[in-house]
């Protein structure tokens, strides 16, 4: 989905962010950070994929604080705040999440079974007035004349992207196999954005609201 994300909005790369936790889900059975950061690198292996366990270097607890951080130490870069429509369906929820959409574009993947509630989100409510067709402001000349996606005078701006559905649900899978962590090599992965060692670590309790 990543993919079809990617070539859609004309991106140059997606970044994967593995949280260390998030206080809308569950905790239990959450793998350690370090495993969950070898498995993304090993999913996205030879794709324009970056995947990055920075808000445990950043220590940020909101995602909110985490993108400002984020626009703060990329200067040059345009982002796209990418999520599925399940994330959509309980925006209102995060902190700031106004903020957000002010930050930056959203553009947001449909998840089979999560479109009536993504629609009658209180978030949707709010966004539906700023829904941008794909190719609409596509790629907008920055100072230096070069054209970028995702200007900060083009936001808020929302973006619904349609794929052909993907009936695998994330927690599926590891119920299916909640043991694929310890497959993992022991050794340290690499950050693909800070390039420094990602120390295994421990998943966050829910006092850790990284996603509110």
């Amino acid at each position: 989905m990543s993919l079809h994300a990617r070539a859609a909005l004309g991106l140059d790369e997606v970044w994967w962010l593995v949280s260390p936790g998030n206080v809308l889900k569950p905790v239990e059975g959450m793998a350690a950070l370090g495993a969950r950061v070898a498995g993304a690198r090993k999913m996205a292996r030879r794709a324009p994929i970056r995947v990055s366990a920075i808000e445990a270097e950043l220590g940020t607890r909101y995602t909110v604080d985490t993108l400002a951080r984020l626009q703060r130490r990329y200067p040059n870069f345009r982002f796209v705040w990418l999520m599925g429509a399940d994330n959509l369906a309980q925006f209102h929820r995060w902190r700031a999440w106004r903020t957000i959409a002010r930050m930056m574009p959203i553009a947001v993947i449909a998840r089979p079974g999560y479109d009536g509630a993504a629609v009658a989100s209180p978030a949707m409510v709010w966004l539906r007035r700023w829904r941008r067709r794909l190719g609409q402001d596509r790629l907008v000349p920055d100072a230096s004349g070069s054209r970028r996606f995702g200007a900060r005078r083009d936001t808020p701006a929302l973006y619904q992207l349609r794929f052909d559905p993907d009936p695998l649900s994330a927690t599926a899978i590891r119920a299916a196999d909640p043991d694929w962590h310890r497959r993992i090599p022991a050794s340290a992965p690499r950050d693909m954005l800070t390039f420094r060692l990602v120390r295994p670590g421990k998943a966050l309790s829910s006092s850790r609201k990284a996603r509110s």
